[in-house]
């Protein structure tokens, strides 16, 4: 979502805390070809929809005109399959490419939306004007001269990539939030498969680990409120859909810990939410503190690959480390640079993907309009007690 700011990038090239564990090769972790392949993979499949359903606009007009309201702005490719107005091979084909592509193949649901690009050009659209398919082009966003779009005879036509378009544009796209949801947890899945303690295993934890309270309450950091800087994505983007990640050392072994938060309610930039939502439950976590990282979901991104290679960048940091114990935990950020190393280098010049990072979050304490390091997120952080029933 956001650029990786020269700040940022000198901090992690610093790594205050690093010791050995800066010599990591991200290459050895990070399926970088995989990633490539599946942008491209992706973009074709996009295009062929595009062509196919702005060709067969006469067959699912009227479904689009009952489907898509000013409450509604999209439609599930699923719909269209269902209704037996169209040739549905090329969907079905492209669906499961990008099914593939994602490392989703489990998923019966189609992952493919058709969602009219901005409500402005809703009048204008059901008072009969023809509209245009468009999909989101591969690469760093900041380069995109145009965007292919099709008009109803499949002819091509070439839109600014920045300034919205008068006529209705209809954005052929993965439904971001199935998407989101499905890949979450494959990456818990992925995350649980490796050597992270189970939650039987934390509570069977001596208390003098510190990670329960002596009443058996829980202690959480939750996140009152949170805003996202404007950075004025292109019109085609559509809302972002962001999850964080929250990474530590495991309170009974030598282990990171990784954990996913949903943030469904994180639609758009510019805008302070203020959602009460629990982010850390810390008796997960060793020395009460971690670091959390904000990410938002991409369309190329397999969920599978990305998860097991945060988690073997976060296993390989910790390898390099002979005795945790002496470093405490000042070994989270050299964790987490791992983690943001590990992700493919393209992430960093691309409006979608990585969003910020806060290192050092402690237990107990409050955090008010908290900058992450990154300086595109400000959130506030407030610990909360929660009483045994």
């Amino acid at each position: 979502m956001k650029k990786l700011p020269t700040s940022l990038m000198l901090l992690l090239s610093m790594t205050a805390f690093a010791g050995q564990a800066s010599t990591i090769n991200p290459a050895e972790a990070k399926p970088v070809s995989s990633q490539v392949k599946a942008k491209v993979n992706l973009t074709t499949s996009k295009r062929l929809m595009a062509q196919d359903i702005s060709r067969q606009y006469s067959k699912i007009s009227s479904l689009l005109h009952s489907e898509i309201t000013q409450y509604n702005l999209k439609v599930n490719v699923d719909n269209l399959l269902s209704a037996n107005v169209m040739d549905t091979k090329q969907l079905q084909r492209a669906d499961l490419s990008i099914k593939s592509a994602k490392g989703l193949e489990s998923v019966t649901e189609s992952l493919v939306e058709l969602r009219l690009a901005h409500e402005s050009m809703l009048a204008a659209w059901q008072a009969g004007e023809s509209p245009l398919f468009a999909f989101a082009p591969e690469g760093n966003d900041s380069q995109w001269d145009y965007i292919e779009a099709y008009d109803v005879d499949g002819n091509i036509e070439l839109l600014d990539a920045y300034e919205m378009p008068e006529r209705p544009v209809f954005v052929v796209g993965v439904d971001g939030q199935r998407s989101l949801k499905e890949g979450l947890q494959v990456m818990r899945s992925v995350f649980a498969g490796g050597s992270q303690v189970s939650k039987s295993a934390l509570r069977s934890v001596s208390a003098s680990a510190g990670i329960t309270a002596d009443d058996g309450s829980l202690s959480t950091t939750v996140i009152k409120k949170i805003h996202l800087n404007d950075d004025q994505e292109p019109w085609i983007s559509g809302d972002a859909e962001i999850y964080g990640i929250v990474n530590g050392v495991d309170p009974s072994r030598d282990e990171p810990y990784l954990d996913i938060v949903e943030m469904p309610y994180l639609d758009n930039d510019g805008t302070t939410y203020s959602p009460n939502q629990i982010a850390i439950y810390w008796d997960r976590y060793r020395w009460s503190a971690a670091d959390m990282i904000l990410m938002e979901h991409d369309d190329g991104t397999n969920y599978k690959d990305l998860a097991t290679a945060l988690l073997e960048a976060a296993t390989a940091i910790m390898r390099l480390i002979p005795d945790p114990a002496v470093q405490g935990y000042a070994i989270i950020p050299q964790i987490t640079n791992g983690i943001i190393s590990a992700m493919p280098d393209a992430w960093f010049t691309n409006d979608d993907d990585y969003v910020d990072v806060y290192y050092t979050l402690f237990e107990g304490r409050t955090y008010n309009d908290h900058m992450g390091a990154g300086g595109n997120a400000k959130t506030t952080f407030e610990p909360l007690e929660i009483a045994p029933r």
